[in-house]
């Protein structure tokens, strides 16, 4: 199998890791502060990655270094302001809103790279938006929740176009681990505040370990290294099931049903994600590999 398609299957695999944990952080935040859990989930991982491969930080050249510091800033603010968000809306709504990403990231990626966006990409942000419209509008304003996921959204599109063009197959694990610890640091300054909790029963002891070792370290890891073979449209597509999965779950294991308004809505967001990848693929992703160098 080649590079690129084992890619693919790696980030689909990332995307039903994240998917599985809106609903499992939707319930314990009902007993946890976001800051709180955000710097303990991402504590544990960045002890694992540290622990799996002491020297991997070490050999990431200065330049490695300093990516990788801005990568985990990027991401870790983003999980900051999704997760807050979350407290606000559904799980599903969330993990829909949160895919928007894949329909950010080309288009930011033009803007960067100064170049016109194309016909296709317009029709994709109107899909877009009139999907989000109908799962989030209530009355003629958008929800404190929606508002801030589609702003976590755009800075997961940010992370995507920088790990695209900074990632190689040699600085993966480095890669992710020094990011990891970023994002460790942002999260528990933004935990300092209100002083620190951990969890108070076995289950959500369950629930953290889980969502930092596998939906965490793991899945950083495969995404950084799938990047590396990918260009952040084409990765960013195939991720696209995130919000699949995490209705999916959100539906099978938590406490939510099947509404009109996440049918419509949701066809028409992963339509607009699709879009994105099948019309303009070949132009953006040109675009993307001059980014990279």
């Amino acid at each position: 199998m080649n590079h690129p398609r084992l890619a693919v299957l790696a980030l689909l695999a990332v995307a039903a890791a994240w998917g599985s944990t809106f609903f499992l952080t939707k319930d314990l935040l009902t007993r946890m502060d976001v800051a709180d859990y955000l710097a303990l989930r991402f504590l544990i991982a960045s002890l694992a990655l540290i622990l799996v491969h002491p020297p991997a930080i070490g050999r990431l050249s200065r330049l490695d270094r300093g990516r990788a510091v801005a990568l985990g800033i990027t991401y870790g603010i983003a999980q900051l302001v999704q997760t807050e968000g979350l407290r606000h809306t559904s799980a599903s709504v969330s993990g829909f809103v949160t895919g928007m990403y894949v329909v950010f990231t080309p288009l930011l990626a033009a803007v960067i790279l100064r170049h016109k966006i194309g016909r296709w990409a317009w029709v994709a942000v109107i899909l877009a938006t009139v999907g989000l419209g109908v799962l989030s509008l209530r009355g003629l304003s958008m929800g404190t929740g929606e508002l801030l996921t589609l702003a976590s959204a755009g800075l997961y599109a940010l992370h995507i176009i920088g790990l695209g063009a900074w990632s190689t197959p040699q600085n993966a694990f480095g890669l992710s681990a020094l990011q990891m610890v970023v994002i460790t640091c942002v999260c528990g300054i933004g935990a300092l505040p209100g002083g620190f909790a951990v969890p108070s029963s076995g289950g959500d002891w369950v629930s953290v370990f889980y969502m930092a070792l596998v939906a965490g370290a793991l899945a950083l890891i495969v995404q950084t290294w799938a990047q590396a073979h990918l260009a952040p449209t084409r990765a960013a597509i195939a991720m696209t099931m995130e919000p699949v999965f995490a209705s999916s779950f959100a539906v099978m294991f938590g406490s939510e049903s099947v509404t009109w308004r996440m049918l419509v809505g949701g066809a028409l967001v992963l339509s607009a994600m699709f879009l994105v990848e099948l019309a303009p693929r070949r132009k953006f992703e040109a675009e993307v590999q001059h980014l990279a160098q």
